[in-house]
């Protein structure tokens, strides 16, 4: 799994894939594929850190020490 920060995040707020998936509207296999083999798309980073409230670059593990807002 490349991306494990969004994978925690969507976890720690109680959200299901299927619910995310929802949130963003993409169907589940869309995340499951994004987690399993990236390219998520820039608009959908934007709204998965608007969500989790935290930066892409934690999403993406680039600044591990801004993590998002409990």
């Amino acid at each position: 799994m490349p991306y494990p920060n969004i994978n925690a995040e969507r976890s720690r707020r109680g959200l299901t894939v299927e619910a995310l998936a929802k949130e963003l509207g993409v169907s589940r296999k869309t995340i499951y594929n994004w987690m399993a083999h990236g390219n998520i798309p820039q608009s959908k980073l934007e709204k998965m850190a608007e969500l989790f409230d935290c930066s892409i670059d934690y999403l993406l593990q680039r600044d591990v020490e801004k993590g998002c807002v409990s």
